[in-house]
């Protein structure tokens, strides 16, 4: 092969050569990125869902404690819920964000939640969750 045809296949293909360096460089700079954003949502997303645990497990303890003082405190209906309620914090998969049931079973507390507040009368609310009164106030 005659070195001037190289000179020019070389050419011919400098379009390609740099778009293959810049996408490689894309790719590697966004799995940086990518991995960096994803831990910070994660940090947030893990911290969001272990304060609102913590928020149903105290509650599940204070109630659990009235029930030991007195065994008659609220009716056996309730007394269940708290039961239900308390077995679903434990066994809530903390160590795997990525199980399918994991949405489902945070619906269930703060339905459980809810129900025992209204069967008590206690206006009680987990501030970090959006509250049904302020859906006009979320904005994306």
């Amino acid at each position: 092969m005659d070195p001037i045809e190289d000179i020019f296949e070389s050419s011919l293909n400098l379009e390609e050569t740099h778009f293959k360096e810049g996408y490689d460089e894309g790719y590697a700079d966004g799995l940086i990125s990518g991995k960096e954003e994803g831990h910070q949502v994660g940090l947030k997303t893990g911290f969001e869902v272990g304060e609102e645990l913590g928020f149903y497990r105290g509650c599940a303890d204070v109630w659990n404690s009235a029930i030991r003082v007195d065994p008659n405190w609220g009716s056996a209906r309730v007394q269940k819920t708290i039961k239900q309620m308390d077995e679903l914090i434990q066994k809530y998969p903390i160590s795997e964000p990525e199980n399918e049931s994991v949405s489902d079973m945070m619906d269930s507390l703060r339905l459980k939640f809810r129900a025992i507040c209204a069967s008590l009368n206690v206006k009680l609310e987990y501030n970090g969750y959006p509250k049904a009164s302020d859906a006009g106030k979320i904005e994306f």
